[in-house]
């Protein structure tokens, strides 16, 4: 009974087996029906040589306006977000005791004064000594000086803005009881604005002051800001082996705002040939990208069009938009497919037809992609 169960399993498995190599068999011989793709000719491109970095904006004068004394805050003179000019005062403290004593000084003042001036008369008529005419004089200076003292401790309970530019969000209340270095409002100076962005050593050379950058942000993604370069700090980082750039940018319209992120292309002067396709062309892949070059069969019979899709490993570069620069792989001239990458296979037929191509492929322009 063991014996004839397997014979039994065995032939049938046999069967099944036979019956599948005899269908893939038939599939094999069967012609596949060609894959529909659009395709592009590889182009030779000139493009301007660039440098690209990270950068964060950074206000020509920014500060957090503070307090240089201890007291209670007695008025706010600016509301939140408003433009302060240099010099406009913002807070008051209370600073009734020093005011007093400013007056009790300008008291003294006057009464050192009349009597040097009647100790001065007297000395010109010989009936006062050098000694009395010298302590009057000091008296004077003395409270002069008091006077400048007590001038400056009431200046320090009237915080100004120290330039021109935008105010933050108030830090104080009235009634607060503030210390010195407590934080009153954040002021930014937003026209111009600096972007700072680092650059591997090797560029050392190949940047100078007044090359033209071109800036993006994300909070405007199809917005591009031109700027110069205006200063290159001489020293490079010993730990990165970068060296940080700063380049000046007009921000008539404030759309550019300290501490935003942005994308900076410093311009080279030279230019260099490139060959170029569309990204939708590559297929990338982690052991390597490579694309499907068009090509003219050798067996007409491979497809209604005659036309076979071979793929090849290229190298790729520079990104500028929709288009990838190819390093090695193809060569100028050459036909690759743009679209159908997935329903293609080596050496398989393929039909063009570029009738309705893809909408990256109608307006290349980055800005509409």
């Amino acid at each position: 009974m063991l014996l004839g169960c397997l014979l039994l399993f065995g032939g049938i498995f046999a069967f099944k087996m036979f019956g599948k190599f005899m269908m893939n068999k038939a599939l094999d011989s069967m012609a596949q029906p060609p894959a529909t793709v659009t395709s592009t000719r590889v182009e030779q491109q000139t493009w301007q040589q660039m440098l690209l970095a990270v950068g964060s904006m950074r206000a020509v004068n920014g500060v957090d306006v503070t307090t240089q004394a201890q007291g209670v805050v007695s008025a706010i003179h600016f509301k939140s977000g408003q433009r302060a000019n240099s010099g406009e005062l913002l807070v008051e403290l209370a600073a009734e005791p020093e005011k007093a004593q400013l007056k009790v000084l300008k008291a003294e003042l006057m009464l050192a004064r009349r009597d040097h001036e009647r100790i001065a008369s007297l000395h010109k008529r010989g009936v006062t000594t050098d000694a009395e005419l010298d302590d009057a004089l000091s008296r004077l200076d003395q409270v002069l000086a008091q006077l400048e003292v007590q001038r400056a401790t009431v200046s320090e309970r009237r915080v100004t803005a120290p330039f021109t530019g935008q105010l933050g969000i108030r830090q104080v209340d009235l009634g607060q009881n503030v210390s010195p270095g407590d934080a009153v409002v954040s002021l930014q100076q937003l026209e111009p604005i600096f972007v700072d962005f680092s650059l591997p050593e090797r560029h050392f050379s190949r940047v100078s002051e007044g090359q033209t950058v071109e800036v993006s942000t994300g909070a405007f993604p199809k917005a591009v800001f031109p700027g110069r370069i205006t200063a290159i700090d001489p020293r490079v980082d010993s730990a990165s082996r970068n060296f940080l750039v700063q380049a000046t940018m007009a921000n008539p319209e404030h759309k550019l705002r300290p501490g935003m992120y942005a994308d900076v292309t410093v311009k080279l002067a030279t230019d260099r040939r490139v060959l170029v396709v569309p990204r939708t062309a590559i297929l990338f892949a982690p052991y390597g990208d490579s694309v499907f070059v068009l090509e003219k069969s050798g067996n007409d019979g491979s497809g209604d069009s005659g036309i076979v899709a071979r793929k090849r490993l290229v190298k790729t570069g520079e990104e500028r938009g929709d288009l990838v620069e190819i390093v090695e792989g193809i060569e100028a001239g050459e036909v690759i497919a743009t679209t159908g990458l997935l329903k293609l296979r080596n050496d398989g037929p393929v039909k063009i037809n570029n009738e309705n191509p893809p909408p990256a492929e109608k307006d290349p322009d980055p800005e509409n992609s």
